[in-house]
């Protein structure tokens, strides 16, 4: 896939943009006020993949995680400031790696001139955050509502105050709850500038529903070149937000850390518990981060010929299974020994 070209953009010491993988963001849910119940949660996130995490900044007392968090988790952080410049400022001042805001909803164009100068001389890059609930009232009259087009207008109409200022180092993102939506104004603001992407569906939901919106809504645009950094936003632990964007980075080539999982859905051919037996696989790797592709099928029929270009994998039979290597089998194994002789030649790999 050919990657849409972009300017880079430096987080802290990620880079965004064509010239480097798409990174994986996550945002902190525990209460701003709670440092330890943060610190705890980028922990995890960050040993779960995450690359960037946000914060939320309603006020001077959460400035103070900035520095907590760079000091003792040692990821880039994003302050996720609205309204009040102020704390932009202070962010920056605190050590901040990048700051999402809408130049819009700060003020007056010396607000706006602050926060451009302040972010450009601690080299900072600021993220563009236009959603279909941010649109202004102008925007939203003049096309009747937050379409594709209202928000990638929008989102012009920010980069324009901060370029007015010489400030370009500049991420942009466009998410709506609607997918068709996000998709559209992601592709209309892709031919009209060069600056990186950060893709995600805003209120995507619980996660079963949150992840297939969000599948569909970031990988889509993955799959055409779009898209420099996601989030996966998710009403659940964000921890399961990095798991979900690393599975979709992963099912088009982009993540090349972990084990890919190719199994059958089974069917009359079936002999053996096939479905407990992939679960059984998935979570045995679930660790594992050789970037390998591991089949499980549930007979011959579906084995080593239509998973041949897999790493490893084992094909069901009648209370027995095949052990087969890119396409050659290896081996029979009796079912009970499936898992721990799959689990072997895994580590040979």
């Amino acid at each position: 896939m050919q990657r849409r070209k972009t300017r880079n953009v430096r987080v802290g010491g990620m880079t965004i943009g064509s010239d480097a993988p798409v990174v994986i963001q996550s945002m902190l849910s525990a209460p701003s006020y709670d440092m330890a119940a943060n610190i705890s949660q980028a922990i995890r996130l960050r040993n779960a993949g995450c690359q960037i995490i946000r914060i939320a900044v309603p006020d001077r007392e959460a400035v103070k995680l900035i520095a907590a968090l760079k000091e003792q988790v040692g990821l880039p952080v994003v302050a996720d400031i609205h309204f009040d410049y102020r704390l932009a400022l202070e962010s920056v001042s605190a050590g901040v790696d990048k700051v999402r805001i809408n130049p819009g909803n700060i003020g007056g164009e010396d607000r706006v001139k602050a926060v451009a100068v302040a972010c450009a001389n601690a080299g900072v890059p600021i993220r563009i955050g236009v959603n279909s609930g941010s649109v202004e009232r102008e925007i939203l009259a003049k096309y009747g509502g937050p379409t594709p087009a209202a928000m990638v207008e929008s989102a012009q109409y920010h980069c324009a105050l901060l370029e007015r200022y010489d400030f370009y180092d500049i991420v942009l993102s466009l998410k709506s709850s609607q997918v068709v939506d996000m998709i559209e104004a992601y592709e209309k603001m892709a031919e009209v500038c060069d600056y990186p992407l950060h893709l995600g569906v805003t209120e995507a939901g619980t996660k079963a529903m949150g992840i297939v919106k969000s599948a569909v809504g970031i990988g889509s645009l993955l799959t055409r070149g779009i898209g420099d950094t996601i989030r996966v936003s998710l009403t659940d632990d964000p921890v399961e937000e990095v798991y979900a964007a690393q599975n979709i980075l992963r099912s088009i080539g982009y993540y090349q850390k972990g084990i890919t999982i190719v199994s059958c859905p089974t069917c009359g051919r079936t002999r053996i518990d096939l479905i407990a037996l992939a679960k059984q696989v998935e979570e045995a790797l679930a660790q594992v981060e050789k970037p390998l592709t591991v089949a499980v099928m549930g007979c011959v029929v579906n084995g080593p010929g239509e998973a041949s270009q897999a790493d490893i994998g084992i094909a069901g039979g009648d209370g027995c299974a095949v052990l087969f290597k890119k396409g050659q089998v290896l081996r029979k194994v009796k079912e009970e020994d499936i898992l721990q002789q799959l689990l072997l030649e895994i580590e040979k790999l």
